[in-house]
Protein backbone atom coordinates (compact mmCIF):
# COMPACT_ATOMS: atom_id res chain seq x y z
CA UNK A 1 0.00 0.00 0.00
CA UNK A 2 1.37 3.27 -0.82
CA UNK A 3 2.14 5.64 1.94
CA UNK A 4 3.94 9.53 1.66
CA UNK A 5 7.49 9.22 1.48
CA UNK A 6 7.97 11.01 4.81
CA UNK A 7 6.06 9.13 6.43
CA UNK A 8 7.97 5.80 5.41
CA UNK A 9 11.14 7.36 5.91
CA UNK A 10 10.30 8.23 9.58
CA UNK A 11 8.30 5.19 10.22
CA UNK A 12 11.94 3.51 9.19
CA UNK A 13 13.31 5.67 12.29
CA UNK A 14 15.63 7.89 9.83
CA UNK A 15 14.38 11.11 10.50
CA UNK A 16 11.36 13.07 11.78
CA UNK A 17 8.06 13.76 9.06
CA UNK A 18 9.82 17.08 9.18
CA UNK A 19 13.39 16.26 8.76
CA UNK A 20 12.57 13.73 6.00
CA UNK A 21 10.86 16.37 3.63
CA UNK A 22 13.95 18.24 4.16
CA UNK A 23 15.97 15.41 2.20
CA UNK A 24 13.22 15.15 -0.23
CA UNK A 25 13.63 18.33 -0.97
CA UNK A 26 17.38 18.24 -1.30
CA UNK A 27 16.96 15.43 -3.51
CA UNK A 28 18.27 12.61 -1.16
CA UNK A 29 15.36 10.35 -1.58
CA UNK A 30 15.26 8.37 -4.54
CA UNK A 31 12.51 5.78 -5.81
CA UNK A 32 12.91 2.86 -8.05
CA UNK A 33 16.30 5.23 -9.19
CA UNK A 34 14.57 8.24 -9.84
CA UNK A 35 14.52 11.55 -7.69
CA UNK A 36 11.55 11.39 -5.53
CA UNK A 37 9.71 14.54 -4.95
CA UNK A 38 7.40 16.29 -2.28
CA UNK A 39 4.53 14.90 -1.77
CA UNK A 40 5.27 11.65 -3.79
CA UNK A 41 4.11 8.59 -1.82
CA UNK A 42 5.81 4.47 -2.89
CA UNK A 43 4.82 1.23 -1.79
CA UNK A 44 7.26 -0.39 0.16
CA UNK A 45 6.30 -3.69 -0.56
CA UNK A 46 7.30 -3.20 -4.36
CA UNK A 47 9.20 0.03 -4.34
CA UNK A 48 12.69 0.79 -4.04
CA UNK A 49 13.07 4.02 -1.84
CA UNK A 50 16.59 4.95 -0.67
CA UNK A 51 18.17 7.83 1.21
CA UNK A 52 21.48 9.09 0.40
CA UNK A 53 22.04 5.74 -1.78
CA UNK A 54 21.18 3.61 1.45
CA UNK A 55 17.67 1.64 1.17
CA UNK A 56 14.96 2.14 3.32
CA UNK A 57 14.15 -0.86 5.97
CA UNK A 58 11.17 -0.72 7.50
CA UNK A 59 10.78 -2.51 10.97
CA UNK A 60 8.88 -5.79 10.31
CA UNK A 61 5.36 -5.48 10.61
CA UNK A 62 3.19 -7.79 12.91
CA UNK A 63 -0.01 -9.09 13.06
CA UNK A 64 -3.01 -9.20 15.80
CA UNK A 65 -6.30 -10.61 15.18
CA UNK A 66 -8.86 -11.41 18.10
CA UNK A 67 -10.81 -14.63 16.84
CA UNK A 68 -14.34 -15.90 18.20
CA UNK A 69 -13.30 -19.61 19.38
CA UNK A 70 -16.41 -21.83 18.38
CA UNK A 71 -16.63 -25.13 20.44
CA UNK A 72 -15.17 -28.08 18.87
CA UNK A 73 -12.12 -26.41 17.98
CA UNK A 74 -8.55 -27.11 19.40
CA UNK A 75 -6.38 -23.79 19.88
CA UNK A 76 -3.47 -25.16 18.41
CA UNK A 77 -2.29 -24.90 14.42
CA UNK A 78 -1.93 -28.52 13.78
CA UNK A 79 -4.07 -31.94 15.62
CA UNK A 80 -3.34 -35.53 15.65
CA UNK A 81 -5.79 -36.62 15.75
CA UNK A 82 -7.53 -34.68 13.39
CA UNK A 83 -9.95 -32.65 15.15
CA UNK A 84 -10.54 -28.84 13.96
CA UNK A 85 -8.31 -26.53 14.66
CA UNK A 86 -8.37 -22.64 15.45
CA UNK A 87 -5.77 -22.68 12.20
CA UNK A 88 -9.02 -23.45 9.90
CA UNK A 89 -11.07 -20.53 11.13
CA UNK A 90 -8.34 -17.89 10.01
CA UNK A 91 -6.72 -19.03 6.80
CA UNK A 92 -6.88 -15.63 4.74
CA UNK A 93 -5.46 -13.10 8.03
CA UNK A 94 -2.45 -13.78 6.52
CA UNK A 95 1.09 -15.70 7.29
CA UNK A 96 1.42 -17.95 10.37
CA UNK A 97 -0.43 -16.96 13.45
CA UNK A 98 0.07 -18.48 16.82
CA UNK A 99 -2.65 -18.57 19.09
CA UNK A 100 -2.10 -17.06 22.73
CA UNK A 101 -3.02 -19.29 25.39
CA UNK A 102 -5.50 -21.02 25.28
CA UNK A 103 -9.43 -22.51 25.41
CA UNK A 104 -10.41 -25.99 25.51
CA UNK A 105 -12.02 -27.45 22.66
CA UNK A 106 -15.31 -26.94 24.67
CA UNK A 107 -14.79 -23.66 25.52
CA UNK A 108 -15.66 -20.58 23.11
CA UNK A 109 -14.97 -17.04 23.38
CA UNK A 110 -11.51 -14.12 22.64
CA UNK A 111 -8.27 -15.97 21.12
CA UNK A 112 -5.26 -13.51 20.11
CA UNK A 113 -3.33 -15.13 17.48
CA UNK A 114 -0.30 -13.64 16.29
CA UNK A 115 3.13 -13.26 15.38
CA UNK A 116 4.80 -11.26 17.64
CA UNK A 117 5.97 -13.77 20.39
CA UNK A 118 7.44 -10.90 22.64
CA UNK A 119 3.92 -9.53 22.75
CA UNK A 120 2.04 -13.13 23.02
CA UNK A 121 4.74 -13.86 26.17
CA UNK A 122 3.59 -10.71 28.07
CA UNK A 123 0.03 -11.41 27.85
CA UNK A 124 0.24 -14.84 29.33
CA UNK A 125 3.10 -13.80 31.98
CA UNK A 126 1.18 -14.22 35.27
CA UNK A 127 3.17 -11.33 36.82
CA UNK A 128 1.39 -8.66 34.68
CA UNK A 129 -2.01 -9.35 36.46
CA UNK A 130 -3.50 -9.19 32.60
CA UNK A 131 -7.63 -9.52 33.60
CA UNK A 132 -8.81 -12.54 31.82
CA UNK A 133 -12.96 -12.32 31.87
CA UNK A 134 -15.33 -15.95 31.83
CA UNK A 135 -19.26 -15.96 31.30
CA UNK A 136 -19.76 -18.62 32.73
CA UNK A 137 -22.75 -20.98 32.75
CA UNK A 138 -23.19 -23.35 35.45
CA UNK A 139 -25.13 -25.63 37.52
CA UNK A 140 -25.54 -26.85 41.02
CA UNK A 141 -27.26 -27.03 44.33
CA UNK A 142 -26.39 -24.48 46.48
CA UNK A 143 -25.42 -21.03 44.35
CA UNK A 144 -25.08 -18.78 46.66
CA UNK A 145 -22.37 -21.05 48.44
CA UNK A 146 -20.36 -22.37 45.93
CA UNK A 147 -20.40 -17.93 44.74
CA UNK A 148 -19.09 -17.53 47.87
CA UNK A 149 -16.17 -20.52 47.80
CA UNK A 150 -15.04 -19.13 44.28
CA UNK A 151 -14.99 -15.50 45.95
CA UNK A 152 -12.48 -16.70 49.10
CA UNK A 153 -10.29 -19.46 46.93
CA UNK A 154 -6.96 -18.97 47.09
CA UNK A 155 -5.41 -22.67 45.76
CA UNK A 156 -6.57 -25.18 43.33
CA UNK A 157 -5.95 -28.47 44.15
CA UNK A 158 -2.75 -27.77 46.64
CA UNK A 159 -1.48 -24.69 44.33
CA UNK A 160 -1.85 -21.72 45.35
CA UNK A 161 -3.85 -19.22 43.10
CA UNK A 162 -3.94 -15.68 42.54
CA UNK A 163 -8.02 -14.75 44.16
CA UNK A 164 -10.66 -14.50 41.88
CA UNK A 165 -13.06 -12.01 40.83
CA UNK A 166 -16.36 -13.43 40.71
CA UNK A 167 -20.27 -11.95 40.35
CA UNK A 168 -23.57 -13.43 40.11
CA UNK A 169 -24.95 -12.27 37.22
CA UNK A 170 -28.34 -14.07 37.05
CA UNK A 171 -29.86 -16.62 39.22
CA UNK A 172 -32.43 -19.58 37.27
CA UNK A 173 -33.13 -21.96 39.84
CA UNK A 174 -30.75 -24.31 39.94
CA UNK A 175 -28.49 -22.33 37.63
CA UNK A 176 -26.84 -19.79 36.91
CA UNK A 177 -24.41 -16.89 34.85
CA UNK A 178 -21.54 -15.95 36.48
CA UNK A 179 -18.60 -13.59 35.34
CA UNK A 180 -15.32 -15.17 36.83
CA UNK A 181 -12.02 -12.49 36.44
CA UNK A 182 -8.65 -14.68 36.73
CA UNK A 183 -5.17 -13.10 36.19
CA UNK A 184 -3.36 -16.97 34.99
CA UNK A 185 -4.04 -19.12 32.27
CA UNK A 186 -3.67 -22.85 34.12
CA UNK A 187 -4.75 -25.41 32.12
CA UNK A 188 -9.12 -25.46 32.24
CA UNK A 189 -8.37 -23.05 35.70
CA UNK A 190 -12.09 -21.79 35.58
CA UNK A 191 -13.87 -25.56 35.12
CA UNK A 192 -11.79 -27.00 37.55
CA UNK A 193 -12.40 -23.88 40.45
CA UNK A 194 -16.14 -24.44 39.16
CA UNK A 195 -15.58 -27.98 40.08
CA UNK A 196 -14.05 -27.68 43.54
CA UNK A 197 -16.73 -25.77 44.65
CA UNK A 198 -19.69 -28.24 43.55
CA UNK A 199 -20.46 -26.97 40.17
CA UNK A 200 -21.05 -27.95 36.78
CA UNK A 201 -20.12 -25.74 34.00
CA UNK A 202 -22.54 -26.10 31.10
CA UNK A 203 -20.64 -22.90 28.94
CA UNK A 204 -17.60 -20.85 29.17
CA UNK A 205 -17.04 -18.43 27.08
CA UNK A 206 -13.87 -15.87 27.55
CA UNK A 207 -15.11 -12.33 26.62
CA UNK A 208 -11.84 -10.15 27.71
CA UNK A 209 -8.41 -10.23 27.72
CA UNK A 210 -7.19 -6.88 29.58
CA UNK A 211 -8.05 -4.02 27.21
CA UNK A 212 -9.01 -6.38 24.41
CA UNK A 213 -12.79 -7.48 24.19
CA UNK A 214 -15.00 -9.96 21.86
CA UNK A 215 -17.55 -7.51 21.64
CA UNK A 216 -19.99 -8.43 18.97
CA UNK A 217 -17.86 -10.47 17.07
CA UNK A 218 -19.64 -14.15 15.67
CA UNK A 219 -18.62 -17.25 16.70
CA UNK A 220 -16.30 -18.51 13.74
CA UNK A 221 -15.09 -15.00 12.75
CA UNK A 222 -11.89 -12.83 13.46
CA UNK A 223 -11.03 -9.46 12.61
CA UNK A 224 -7.68 -7.10 13.14
CA UNK A 225 -6.45 -5.75 16.43
CA UNK A 226 -7.16 -1.73 16.67
CA UNK A 227 -4.47 0.29 16.86
CA UNK A 228 -5.39 1.21 20.81
CA UNK A 229 -5.52 -2.91 21.07
CA UNK A 230 -2.48 -3.36 19.77
CA UNK A 231 -0.53 -0.30 21.57
CA UNK A 232 -1.86 -2.14 24.70
CA UNK A 233 -0.22 -5.54 23.76
CA UNK A 234 3.04 -3.51 23.03
CA UNK A 235 3.38 -1.66 26.43
CA UNK A 236 2.66 -4.79 29.00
Amino acid sequence: MKQRLQKLISSAGIASRRAAEEMIRAGRVTVNGAQAALGASADPDTDEIRVDGEPVRLPERRRYIVLHKPRGYVTTLKDDRGRPTVADLVPDAGGRLYPVGRLDMDSEGLLILTDDGQAANALMHPSHQVDKVYTVFVQGPDIPGAVAKLRAMDSLEGEPIARPSVALVERKGTGAELQIVIHEGKNRQVRRMCAACGLRVSRLIRVAEGAVTLGALPPGKWRRMTADEISYLRNI
